[in-house]
């Protein structure tokens, strides 16, 4: 039977009839269309779906078979045409993300564990060694000391209240490592975030700044099709946001602390700030040294509280005095030259 199966990538956004057979057997295994993703490898018989993967960029999300179908020759199968589609693209280190009752499963296809949150959602990578070397590289930039900061930023862009923020944090510590969040989601690409940072923190001299990585979980790529509940979706994805920074990331740097800016404006932002009290601070939710959360009050301009979605706010207001006020010279000096091209 498996002789006569096809496999295809479709582009769910071309073909109507496809998004429907995709959506309706994803909805026989309790599984939604994820929003990022629009190409999907299938198999068919006869012409009708009965299974698919999808592909977002480098992670695999929304897996699903039929029922009548299901065996090991066609799970693997599918899998084994997935990865090799995704390699086609040029992403060979591939995540994925399941419900913990398939994690054998996928393990039988070359994926590995690297965390989980209990009857949630189990994040997985197709090397048994990716974490592992990243840390590695990570421990060669690692600096002694009694007390180790760390700080995660976006920088959309840099202001003054993230310079604030690093200098205090710097101020408090042996050593302070910023991330800068690896993807190209924001107004600004990565590649001017990192420099911005870097240039804006370079007078500090126990800094580093790194770029981070895919271990680094995104809001944005973190899948929702499986998990219907908005409060499971919020509580699993910080969990496994956080839990790799402190399981992985954190004893790689010998990291104590984690600095992070107050949020008074976005419920999105201050709950993530309370989880870290629970995932990183708790001693129950994981064997690794816990990391102390420090909250810093965020720096003030006048009447407003510096941000960077006020700082875009005002450069699409064209209001470019105000800008000056609230980002360092050294990101001034980018967005002056660059006025004509900005797209906010």
């Amino acid at each position: 039977m498996y002789d006569l199966v096809d496999y295809s990538v479709v582009n769910i956004a071309d073909s109507a009839q496809d998004y429907q057979a995709i959506k309706q057997l994803l909805s026989r295994s309790d599984l939604d269309i994820d929003s990022q993703v629009t190409l999907f490898m299938v198999a068919r018989i006869d012409n009708n779906i009965i299974a698919c993967a999808g592909i977002d960029r480098n992670i695999i999300k929304c897996v699903a078979i039929d029922s009548d179908y299901r065996g090991n020759q066609l799970n693997l199968t599918l899998m084994d045409h997935t990865i090799k589609y995704a390699n086609e693209q040029g992403y060979f280190h591939l995540f994925l993300y399941t419900k913990p009752e398939n994690k054998d499963f996928f393990r039988g296809c070359g994926f590995y564990p690297i965390v989980e949150i209990s009857d949630l959602v189990v994040l997985m990578e197709n090397t048994p060694v990716g974490i592992k070397q990243y840390c590695k590289k990570l421990h060669e930039q690692s600096v002694s000391g009694s007390k180790i900061g760390s700080i995660v930023m976006n920088a959309n862009p840099f202001t003054k209240g993230h310079q604030y923020l690093i200098e205090y944090a710097a101020s408090q510590c042996d050593w302070l490592h910023v991330f800068v969040v690896n993807e190209d989601a924001s107004i600004f690409s990565f590649e001017t975030r990192l420099q911005l940072v870097k240039e804006g923190s370079a007078h500090i001299k126990n800094v580093t700044v790194h770029a981070s990585s895919s271990y680094i979980i995104s809001r944005a790529t973190f899948p929702t099709y499986f998990l219907k509940d908005k409060t499971k979706i919020d509580y699993a994805y910080m969990g496994i946001d956080l839990l790799i920074f402190r399981n992985y990331i954190a004893p790689a740097l010998n990291i104590t602390h984690r600095y992070v800016g107050t949020e008074p404006y976005s419920e999105v932002t201050k709950a993530y700030n309370q989880a870290m009290c629970h995932w990183l601070e708790d001693a129950t939710v994981s064997n690794s040294p816990t990391v102390t959360v420090v909250e810093v009050e965020r720096k003030i301009e006048g009447e407003d509280i510096i941000s960077a979605s006020l700082v875009r706010k005002l450069l699409s207001l064209k209001n470019y005095d105000e800008v000056k006020k609230l980002v360092p010279a050294t990101t001034w000096n980018y967005l002056s030259t660059h006025l004509d091209n900005l797209k906010i």
